[in-house]
């Protein structure tokens, strides 16, 4: 999810600059600055944004150089103004102060004298070219950003993908270990059995049934199962359109479930190792993901 991007653009009425920068996020924050006379198009340039990217903290940075001199515009605040005069004549009626209001002391009160920049000239026509020319800008740098993010997804995929394929061999070998674990076991208990049988009587029935009572519950058929058709639902997802990225994130808290759940019911003497590297696998994987929209 991160990246960055600068595009600059000239047109009639202005020079346009935008700059974007992406990095990781859970979810889509967005960071818009944008020039007070281009407040009107800050909901259009957030549509923008949120079109083109799912997650991601993204800083957007519009800059504007008008070729159009500024010419200051002054407004009095009218009613500021009546309010003031009206106090003033009180207070002269009162003899607390003497003389007349003057400019001066209007310029002093900021709530009475409003200065900003206006574009000189202001024509409908220029102000629809300057937004076509900002839009276009934005798109441009949208462009760009997806571009250096798909160049870092394609790393981002290898990576993953030869992550996958070694989890996919881990539960393989995690399986044939605890079935030869599980025979081990099976071994061990008709053993004892039979060196049990040499002093007392014993019940070959409720001896089977023990013995298959503690097959059952070191199976972990059903892990492995959901732990495949994990695996083939993540190859499902990284090949489709969609951002998967919170999506595969999901699926590697399940896969670590089923890595837990497996480390737990099945016996042999290279379990525990499997597991460890299984675990270590989703861990790297689990940090890459975070990078993927």
């Amino acid at each position: 999810m991160t990246g960055f991007s600068s595009v600059t653009r000239d047109s009639e009425c202005a020079t346009v600059s935008v700059t974007v920068r992406a990095v990781n996020h859970r979810f889509l924050d967005l960071q818009i600055r944008i020039p007070s006379s281009l407040a009107d198009l800050e909901s259009r340039v957030r549509g923008l944004l949120q079109k083109r990217l799912a997650r991601g903290r993204v800083e957007l940075a519009i800059n504007m150089q008008a070729r159009n001199a500024a010419v200051p515009a002054v407004e009095l605040n009218a009613e500021f103004a009546r309010a003031l005069s009206a106090a003033l004549d009180e207070a002269r009626e009162r003899g607390l102060i003497s003389g007349t209001l003057t400019p001066g002391d209007l310029l002093r009160l900021p709530q009475a004298i409003t200065i900003r920049d206006r574009p000189a000239g202001a024509d409908p026509a220029l102000e629809a070219q300057l937004a076509a020319s900002v839009e276009a800008s934005v798109e441009q740098a949208l462009a760009d950003l997806d571009a250096m993010r798909v160049r870092e997804g394609g790393h981002l995929r290898a990576d993953l993908n030869a992550r996958r394929q070694m989890l996919a061999t881990l539960i393989e070998q995690l399986a044939a270990a605890a079935d030869e674990g599980r025979g081990v076991v099976e071994q061990r208990l008709q053993e004892r059995i039979r060196e049990m049988g040499m002093e007392l009587p014993v019940d070959q029935a409720m001896v089977a049934q023990e013995i298959i009572r503690v097959a059952a519950r070191s199976d972990i058929s059903e892990e492995v199962t959901r732990f495949r058709a994990h695996l083939a639902h993540w190859e499902a997802l990284q090949d489709g359109d969609e951002p998967c990225g919170r999506k595969l994130d999901f699926l590697l808290q399940e896969m670590n479930r089923e890595v837990n759940t497996i480390g737990a019911k099945a016996d042999g003497l290279r379990v525990s190792e499997l597991i460890i590297n299984a675990k270590a696998e989703l861990e790297k994987m689990r940090e890459q993901v975070q990078n993927v929209e």
